[in-house]
C-alpha cells in the first residue's frame, strides 16, 4: 500500500487523471498504479533541453500506457542524443541507468535517472566556480 499526501491546491496525476486536492488529504493506493505528484510533472515548455525532453518523453511513457509505443521511439532518440554529445561520465552513467531501467519498462525509476541527468545538464551551464575574471 502507497500513501500519499497532498496538499490543498496540489495536483498528482494517476493511471493519466489529474487529481487536484481540495484540503489537505492523504490517499491509499491499494494497488498497482502510474502515479506522479504535481512537482514531479513537468509542462511541455519546460522541455527545453535535451535532458529535460527525455525526462518528459519518459513522464508520458510512464502515465500514457497506450501511447508508449510512440513515447519509446522518442526516448530512443533523445537518449542517443544526449549519450553522442556527452563529455561528463556522470552523464554516461546516469544515461546507462535510464535506459536499463526504460528498457525494463520501470519508466517510474527512470525518471529518476533523468532527473540526474538533468542536474548534469545544468551544472554544465553554470559559469565554473572560481573562474579568474580576465
Amino acid at each position: 500500500m502507497l500513501r500519499i499526501s497532498l496538499r490543498d491546491g496540489e495536483k498528482a496525476i494517476v493511471n493519466g487523471a489529474v487529481l487536484r486536492a481540495s484540503g489537505r488529504v492523504t490517499l491509499y493506493l491499494e494497488n498497482h498504479a502510474a502515479i506522479l505528484r504535481g512537482r514531479d510533472v513537468m509542462r511541455p515548455e519546460e522541455a527545453n533541453t535535451p535532458a529535460r525532453q527525455l525526462y518528459f518523453a519518459c513522464m508520458l511513457a510512464y502515465i500514457d500506457p497506450d501511447g508508449r509505443d510512440k513515447h519509446q521511439q522518442s526516448i530512443l532518440a533523445l537518449i542517443s542524443a544526449v549519450v553522442s554529445t556527452a563529455t561528463d561520465p556522470r552523464v554516461h552513467v546516469a544515461c546507462v541507468r535510464f535506459a536499463h531501467e526504460a528498457a525494463r519498462g520501470d519508466y517510474y525509476k527512470a525518471l529518476g535517472a533523468a532527473r540526474e541527468l538533468i542536474t548534469c545538464e545544468a551544472a554544465s551551464l553554470e559559469p565554473t566556480a572560481g573562474a579568474e575574471s580576465a
